[in-house]
């Protein structure tokens, strides 16, 4: 068993490691970059208020990073930097539930970081970092024990929590951006509302497959648990312009969700505490990677790729970086349950 002496050794040395690869962004205000190639690098797009910013290496100099593309939906800008010879970090796993993860920045001041625990798989595109924020971590690198990248750091997405792009997703990120100046956002050209299933009602056999899990429905039918979206079917106000995948993020291409919408879904989820919720289908884009797939009005979605929902909005955040990835929903059709696959379309 390894005993505290080493264990405290490892985590200096993985800090180490990953601080070399950590460098200053003069942004808005002093925040972090992680350098995930050769003279690229990744920060929080949201303090970037021009196109041009210094940047400050490990070893004191200070050049210029030039962006290259943003990424709304998951706060991610590339900078390019000339004369950055700053190793990219070697990406790896977050690893199992409770492992160790250290959140590694680089504010005003030199290196600072901090320790947490893996809680667990990521959630509508966020790893949860399970360490403590502190100014200027965002931009920072999220590693685990062996000093490899997990996750690119973020402390501005969700008040008083520190979450991270996982490693895949923000690696991609920089591939598109450095390639195409844009992500592609993904959609699937489905409007959703959510249906609640009261837990008194949700059969047994379905208890065990997560806490948002929905039970049998009858084909076409809307029961009395039906939630309809606030002033539409799309989960919002409905105005002009409005349609499939709008729902819950207010105006297209527009990244992530404000503290005001956070809350909405807080509340949401606290008003259905103890039930269950799916995601009826209430319209099928004509054309879209929906149509295609053959997802019917009616259809209930129960989970992408293993994990459900509570709001049409968790459904549009986790589908929107995914542009031509081939994901899999659990539909209920019938009283049945099955499997469908479908490719993310490109917007």
């Amino acid at each position: 068993m390894t005993n505290l002496s080493d264990l405290s050794t490892a985590m200096a040395d993985a800090v180490e490691q990953a601080a070399r690869s950590v460098v200053t962004v003069r942004a808005a205000r002093p925040v972090s970059g992680t350098v995930v190639g050769d003279g690229l690098v990744l920060t929080p797009a949201h303090l970037l208020h021009s196109d041009e910013v210094p940047v400050v290496t490990p070893d004191g100099r200070t050049l210029t990073g030039v962006v290259v593309g943003r990424d709304p939906g998951s706060d991610l800008a590339l900078l390019r930097v000339d004369d950055l010879t700053v190793p990219a970090l070697t990406t790896g796993e977050a690893g199992r539930t409770g492992e160790l993860l250290l959140a590694v920045g680089r504010p005003t001041g030199g290196v600072q970081a901090s320790l947490g625990l893996n809680p667990g798989r990521a959630r509508d595109g966020w790893l949860h970092a399970g360490a403590q924020p502190f100014p200027g971590v965002s931009g920072g690198a999220l590693v685990n024990a062996q000093g490899e990248l997990v996750g690119v750091l973020n402390a501005g997405v969700r008040r008083g929590q520190l979450l991270a792009v996982p490693a895949a997703r923000a690696v991609r990120v920089a591939d598109l951006l450095s390639r195409e100046g844009r992500v592609p956002r993904g959609y699937l050209g489905l409007a959703t509302q959510p249906v609640h299933f009261p837990a008194a009602t949700t059969p047994d056999s379905l208890e065990d497959e997560g806490e948002f899990t929905a039970g049998p429905f009858g084909a076409g039918r809307f029961g009395p648990g039906m939630v309809r979206g606030e002033g539409g079917a799309w989960g919002g106000r409905r105005g002009p312009g409005r349609g499939p995948d709008h729902g819950g993020h207010g105006h297209p291409g527009r990244g992530g969700m404000d503290e005001a919408r956070l809350e909405k879904l807080r509340r949401f989820r606290e008003r259905f505490a103890g039930g269950r919720v799916g995601l009826t289908v209430v319209q099928v884009e004509a054309g879209s990677p929906g149509q295609a797939a053959e997802f019917r009005v009616g259809d209930v979605l129960l989970a992408l790729d293993g994990e459900g929902f509570t709001h049409p909005a968790e459904l549009l955040s986790r589908v929107r970086s995914r542009a031509g990835e081939t994901v899999t929903l659990r539909v209920l059709r019938g009283g049945e349950e099955q499997d469908m696959s479908v490719t993310v379309g490109e917007r």
